[in-house]
């Protein structure tokens, strides 16, 4: 079974750890890092060039730089926008789940209430099915071009 490798920007420790637990039941993510904001995310982007992750799920709001940071740096480096980002946040109005999605996000996922819900919470599993069925494919779309999948 293929595993992708992900990241988890997220600022809230228990939140990051009950994303973890999902993803670690769901085996099919290798966490390469947990980080509590954007600067510490580009940090380790910075040094790991030769180790990027295959998604980064990230956060909205947070201190420091946030989930709009997050996409606009992403998509600013050509060795980095090939990487989907997927944005939790708490906040279900349309229209910011519209503008992360304009900013380049492939998904935009509203946080369960509680969380321990994570492992149960269908939109989390289905959006990560989907980045899943995005990385299945020979290759995958982003921004205008047809790249291949990740290896």
């Amino acid at each position: 079974m293929k595993q992708y490798k992900i990241v988890i920007v997220e600022n809230d420790e228990d939140e990051r750890f009950f994303i973890k637990l999902a993803l670690e039941e769901f085996k099919h993510f290798q966490i390469l890092g947990e980080f509590v904001n954007g600067d510490t995310l580009f940090e380790w982007l910075e040094k790991n060039r030769q180790r990027l992750p295959d998604i980064i799920l990230s956060d909205l709001n947070m201190p420091g730089k946030n989930g709009y940071d997050i996409l606009t740096f992403i998509n600013s480096e050509p060795e980095l926008e090939r990487i989907p980002v997927i944005i939790t946040s708490t906040s279900p109005v349309i229209a910011v789940r519209e503008k992360c999605l304009a900013m380049g996000a492939i998904e935009y996922m509203v946080k369960p209430e509680i969380f321990t819900d994570y492992c149960m919470y269908p939109i989390f599993q289905t959006a990560i099915c989907c980045c899943i069925s995005f990385f299945s494919s020979n290759s995958f779309h982003s921004k205008g071009v047809i790249l291949p999948s990740p290896s």
